[in-house]
Parts: C-alpha cells; sequence; structure tokens
C-alpha cells in the first residue's frame, strides 16, 4: 500500500464507491436473497456464478475462485496498478488523492501512455478544425447534409482531417510526439520513399473510444473518391477491433437501464440512431462480430437486437451475429428493417419516432427471422423443396426447450403448409430424442438456488476443516466471537491458511474495533488468501448464532488438534524404531498409526 496515500483516503474512496454500483458498470448483476449475481468477467461462463454482497462490499466468483473488494476488482478486471484504480475510484466520487508519480504508477507502458496522449491530442484537433474552422468546412457540410446535428458531432467528438499530406503529423512533432510512435498508432502514414503522410487526411474523422470514454483508434469516412471508402486504425496493443464495440463507453449505462443492445454494423448507423433516441446503440469496427463481442454484450444484458442492412449481405451477417449470441446465452431479435433499406436511410426518411417504432420496437423474435432467412435456400413451389424446408425448421424448433414456443410456431408451419399438429409433434419428438433432449426441461432460473451451486455443499471436507471456514466466517463478521476465539484457540487452527487469516484477523481488530470484511482484505497482500477470505465470507450463516455453537466449532478443531499431536507423537517413536534398528517395533506403531486414522475418520 502506498506511503503516500493515508488510510483514512483509501478507506473513504472505497467507501464512497458502492461495490454494486461499479461492478455493474461492468457485468449485469440480478438480486437473489442478500446478495447479487452475474456472469463473470474473469472467465467464460453462461450460467452465473459470480457473486456480489453489498453488505460486505466484497465479490467472489464460485467458478474461478477471484474475490476481493472495489479496489481489487478495478485492478483485476483493468490490469491496473493500485494507484490507477484508486484514481480511478476517487475520480468517480470526487475524492482528492495526493500527487504521485504516475509513470511508477502505472501499468501502461510509456510508449502506450505517449499514444494515449496523442489520440487524445488529434482528437480534440479534428473536432476543433470540423466545428470552428475554414479547414473543416467540407467535412461539416458533409455530416450536416447527412443530418448530423452539433450537439451529436460534439457528444461523439467527430472531426475532419484536411487533405494537407502533413498537418497532423507537424502538430504533433511540435508536441514533442516521435513520429515513430505516431506511425506505430496509425496516425500517420510511412510510404515507401519513407515519406510520412497523414493517415487520415481529407476524412471525417469518428474516435474510436474503449470502455472508459480514452480514444485509441480513429475511423474515417471520405467524402471524395478516395478509396476505401472506410479506414480504420491499425491494430495495436491498444486497439483490437474485435474486442471492442463502437460507441460502447456512451451506451452502457442506457444498455443496463433498458436491459436491451441494439447492434449495429457501422459508425454512422450508430450516430444517427443515437441521435433519433436508441442511445443502447454499439457496433463492430468494419469486421463481422467475433465471440469476444457476444460475451461483452452478454455480460450487460440478456436481448440483444440486432439490426443490420436489409439487402442480402446484411441479412447473412445478421444470421451469423444472432448465431454467435445465442452461443454466448443472449436472447436475440432482429430489426424489422424492410425493403433493402440500411438504419441510417430509413432514418433521415421516416424520422425517429416511425424508426423507433416500426423498426426496434417490432423487432422479429429469432425463430420467426430463421423461418424467413432459411427460405432463400429452397424453391417452395416444389414440393420435394418444401418437405426439406419444413424438415430443416423442425429440426431447429426441437432444441427450444419452451413446449409453448415450440408448439405456437408448429402451429404456424402447419396451417402454412397444410401438415397435421400430429405427424410435427412426432417429428419434433424424434429430433429431441437424437439429440437428447427427450424430456422437456425446466428453464430455471439461472440466478436461483445458488448456494447448492457455489460450491458450499461440493465441498466433501473432513469435519474440523468445515468447522474452521465455519467459524472464521463468523468471525469475520463478529469481534466478539473473534475475541472469544482468540482466548480458546488463539492461532491453533489446523489448516495453515486459516492459522494465517486468524492472526491478520486478531491484528486488524486491535487496530479497527469493528468488523469489516472488505476493508480486511484490502489489508491482506498475498491474493490467495484474499481469494480464501471472499469464499468464506459469502457462506450462509445464521444471523444469531449461539454460544453452544460456537463452543461445537472449538471443541471440533481441538479434538484434530489432539489427533495430530498423538500421531505425530506415534510418527516420533516410529522414526526412533527405525534409528535403533528395530524394525518389528516400528512396524507396529506404523500399524497403531494407520488404526489411530481409521478410528479417527469413522468418528468424523
Amino acid at each position: 500500500m502506498p506511503d503516500q496515500i493515508s488510510e483514512e483516503v483509501i478507506e473513504e474512496v472505497r467507501k464512497t464507491n458502492d461495490i454494486v454500483d461499479v461492478i455493474g458498470e461492468y457485468i449485469q448483476l440480478k438480486k437473489q436473497g442478500r446478495n447479487y449475481f452475474g456472469l463473470c468477467p474473469f472467465h467464460g461462463e453462461k450460467t452465473p456464478s459470480f457473486s456480489v454482497t453489498q453488505e460486505k462490499q466484497i465479490f467472489h466468483c464460485f467458478g474461478c475462485g477471484k474475490g476481493g473488494n472495489v479496489l481489487t476488482f478495478i485492478m483485476e478486471m483493468e490490469q491496473y496498478t493500485f494507484y490507477e484504480a484508486l484514481r480511478l475510484l476517487a475520480d468517480k466520487s470526487g475524492v482528492d488523492l495526493p500527487d504521485m508519480n504516475h509513470k511508477q504508477q502505472s501499468s501502461v507502458s510509456q510508449e502506450n501512455q505517449s499514444i494515449l496522449s496523442a489520440s487524445e491530442w488529434v482528437t480534440k484537433l479534428y473536432h476543433h478544425l470540423l466545428r470552428y474552422t475554414k479547414d473543416g468546412k467540407e467535412g461539416y457540410q458533409y455530416l450536416k447534409d447527412r443530418g448530423i446535428t452539433d450537439e451529436t458531432i460534439d457528444i461523439f467528438q467527430m472531426g475532419f482531417a484536411p487533405n494537407v499530406k502533413d498537418f497532423t503529423a507537424e502538430f504533433l512533432q511540435k508536441k514533442g510526439f516521435h513520429q515513430q510512435i505516431l506511425v506505430k498508432a496509425g496516425l500517420l502514414s510511412l510510404n515507401e520513399d519513407n515519406s510520412i503522410t497523414d493517415r487520415f487526411r481529407g476524412r471525417v474523422v469518428f474516435p474510436i473510444r474503449n470502455h472508459l470514454g480514452k480514444t485509441i483508434a480513429f475511423g474515417g469516412r471520405t467524402i471524395s473518391d478516395q478509396e476505401p471508402k472506410y479506414l480504420n486504425s491499425p491494430e495495436s496493443d491498444l486497439f483490437q477491433k474485435g474486442k471492442i464495440l463502437y460507441n460502447f463507453d456512451l451506451s452502457k449505462r442506457y444498455i443496463r437501464k433498458q436491459s436491451e443492445a441494439v447492434l449495429f454494423e457501422g459508425y454512422m448507423d450508430v450516430i444517427t440512431a443515437y441521435q433519433a433516441g436508441v442511445k443502447n446503440a454499439v457496433a463492430t469496427l468494419g469486421t463481422s462480430l467475433t465471440e469476444a463481442q457476444a460475451r461483452l454484450l452478454r455480460r450487460y444484458v440478456d436481448t440483444v437486437i440486432i439490426c443490420y442492412d436489409a439487402d442480402e449481405a446484411g441479412t447473412e451477417a445478421a444470421y451469423k451475429a444472432a448465431v454467435l449470441l445465442q452461443k454466448a446465452g443472449s436472447h436475440v431479435k432482429i430489426a424489422n428493417m424492410q425493403d433493402d433499406r440500411d438504419p441510417d436511410d430509413f432514418i433521415r426518411e421516416f424520422g425517429a419516432e416511425a424508426f423507433q417504432d416500426q423498426v426496434i420496437k417490432s423487432s422479429l423474435p429469432f425463430t420467426s427471422f430463421y423461418m424467413k432467412y432459411l427460405k432463400k435456400d429452397y424453391n417452395l413451389s416444389l414440393e420435394g423443396d418444401r418437405i426439406q424446408y419444413i424438415e430443416k425448421l423442425l429440426e431447429y424448433l426441437a432444441t427450444i426447450e419452451s413446449p409453448v414456443e415450440r408448439e405456437y410456431y408448429l402451429k404456424e408451419i402447419g396451417d402454412s403448409y397444410n401438415v397435421s399438429m400430429d405427424s410435427l409433434k412426432q417429428e419434433i419428438l424424434t429430433n429431441r430424442e437424437k439429440m437428447g433432449l427427450s424430456k422437456d426441461k425446466i428453464n430455471k432460473n439461472s440466478y436461483t438456488n445458488k448456494t447448492s451451486e457455489h460450491g458450499y455443499t461440493k465441498k466433501l471436507l473432513p469435519a474440523f476443516h468445515n468447522a474452521e471456514r465455519q467459524l472464521l466466517a463468523y468471525m469475520l463478521q463478529d469481534v466478539s466471537i473473534t475475541d472469544k476465539v482468540q482466548e480458546e484457540i488463539g492461532a491453533s487452527f489446523n489448516i495453515e491458511e486459516h492459522k494465517v487469516i486468524a492472526t491478520h484477523l486478531y491484528a486488524f481488530y486491535e487496530e479497527h474495533q469493528q468488523a469489516d470484511v472488505s476493508m480486511f482484505v484490502e489489508m491482506l497482500t498475498d491474493d490467495r488468501l484474499k481469494r480464501l477470505v471472499t469464499d468464506i465470507a459469502m457462506m450462509p450463516l445464521h444471523d444469531n448464532i449461539s454460544n453452544d455453537e460456537i463452543n461445537d466449532y472449538i471443541r471440533n478443531i481441538r479434538a484434530e488438534n489432539s489427533n495430530m499431536r498423538d500421531i505425530q507423537s506415534l510418527k516420533e517413536e516410529q522414526k526412533l524404531a527405525e534409528q535403533q534398528n528395530d524394525p518389528i517395533k516400528a512396524a507396529k506403531i506404523a500399524m497403531q498409526i494407520i488404526e489411530h486414522q481409521r478410528q479417527w475418520k469413522s468418528i468424523n
């Protein structure tokens, strides 16, 4: 813990940043009982095993084992140093931190810090040129012609790069940035003759920000006959286009609020949709949706609406994106975009209200979309193709767990193609049996019954081990219980990690005199211990535990201690017999040890 920052300031930062609010900015949390659950951001999963307790201000994943308090979470999530995490949270809550040497405290390399700084300067430069100078007039006019308001231009910090070969290069050199870094960042281009030119010259520029709102790359759109039409920064340590989504930093609070995300294909679709009131809008960055992007969306929402162009290419891309999103566990809808239109054109032609009502709110369930999508592969005027089409549909419908949903679409197929419900249901049953899904599963709420799933009943531990865990759990929330345990057994726990935790806890209560798991976790320097403490702290406990129960735990621990001492004494006798070359005595003692362990196991 840095010497320059007092413990009081660190505690102020921690206490003014509620862990549920902070973690809720990274994943979708749903309350169950006293705790909140969501999909762990540290490992891939479809069933939530990540738990956050507001009462104790800690988190723990029962899947991968990570745990800690709000500072630990930010350090793990952002790969930040302690100071960077503290700074981020202090800025959120308005707590003043003492000045420190940022370079020594930064997890970002000096080169990447330079790239981030240069990108910030370029964002401001291009935006200023677009909004306020003659140099940006043609870019500004292009956006106005497309119906983009000044307010939207400012929100997205859109800019314009003048069609001058070294305008940006000269500007950044005057700011002290080296050309080599700027070429690596993709702000400048290195030509075959080793000359340097501005990469985005003559283009409207869209800053690409990470989830924290920092510009990490740019997209440029030509307003003339330049090729290519769209141009992105090259990939780098900071910018990996398959892992981020355009506008995610601005949209994530609306995504959480509306429990839906709307996925577009490009910058302009997002910008016009955002301006039209669809503020939960994100887009891929010139590539198809990736598994990483699908998982990112799933962490935030259950439902994703895909709003791609309605032409053949857009429909094909929407299907592929839907498959990936479903694989990640999302509920998918397809926006009702028709007549080969794209979202930007629709909004400009029919307006914001029509777009929201007729396109977004009228989105099709994936099954309805799939039934239409599949038709392209068949000539339904031919009987053979109709049968194949129906069989293909039934294969998909067999995977749907809801009997009601299955029957709804079976009725639609039966009415459309004059097929009896009995034969359709029989085909579904046959398909489900082939898939091992013959019995309808109950689609249980994945956020319930977490206690049995999250490790408490799974761990078949010896009685003394469970007693130590239970006792530590009560000690973490009650000073008086800790005082009693310290007086009765001190640090004489049988599990080494438990001894260390108890010792730290005694010291913590001597200084602070009150239970605070989050603060205690912050005091620990061993990550393994932090995870163990958060795991133990998440155990379900009785609100009012009796002295008799505490005494039972203590007796169990003492008994194991006594047993271990007896076995240790026998082992020492065995070793002495071996040193005295008395193998018969050593063998007898070995049998005593085995019998002692057997008897102890039988009563525990």
